[in-house]
């Protein structure tokens, strides 16, 4: 039988983290646009996002349970999605230098009936004040380039972080713990094989 769960997004590090829960699923990306609505809070952005994505794989699936999620970074009034380009990513990290800042994703499911279920899990980094050359060194290293904020936690800004606060999971790309609740919850028997009861 294939797996019952869909994953709506081409990101390694959702993909990881989902099959390490023992989690059956294939992957569809979804095609959606990640543009910010004028005046839209970024809740209601990573919100927005994360249903889109799901309802777009979900029209193409039909009758399956569908996975989308949206990570942003907020710091201040800044909102932080993936960087555009090198220098896109240098001006987030001489944010982020130095400050705490918000890790929020929002999660949809739709489920095999087409109704939806969503959450969103924020989390907290806090990044001691980063040199220009470490910067530099960090944006050669090409890693920033695909994550939400330009920097990924589990990888080399690891030496970055001086403090974390909430899910772990979270600020990688998804709070593992209430995605696997939302599949308990709304999806088939058989996606939660490997998951405990």
């Amino acid at each position: 039988m294939s797996a019952t769960l869909i994953l709506a997004s081409a990101s390694p590090r959702r993909r990881e983290l989902l099959a390490a829960s023992g989690v059956g699923f294939e992957i569809v990306p979804s095609t959606v646009a990640e543009t910010r609505h004028p005046g839209e809070l970024p809740e209601a952005f990573a919100q927005r996002l994360a249903r889109e994505k799901a309802g777009d794989v979900a029209q193409q699936r039909p009758g399956r349970c569908v996975l989308a999620a949206d990570t942003v970074v907020i710091a201040g009034a800044h909102l932080f999605g993936k960087p555009t380009d090198r220098d896109d990513a240098r001006r987030m990290l001489r944010v982020l230098s130095g400050r705490t800042h918000r890790v929020l994703t929002a999660v949809a499911l739709v489920q095999a009936d087409g109704h939806i279920a969503e959450t969103a899990v924020e989390s907290e980094v806090e990044f001691r004040q980063l040199t220009a050359g470490e910067i530099e060194a960090y944006l050669d290293s090409g890693e920033p380039f695909d994550k939400a904020g330009a920097y990924a936690i589990q990888g080399l800004a690891q030496k970055f972080v001086i403090g974390v606060r909430g899910s772990y999971s979270n600020i990688i790309g998804l709070p593992m713990d209430e995605v696997l609740e939302l599949l308990r919850r709304h999806c088939p028997p058989e996606t939660a094989t490997g998951m405990a009861p």
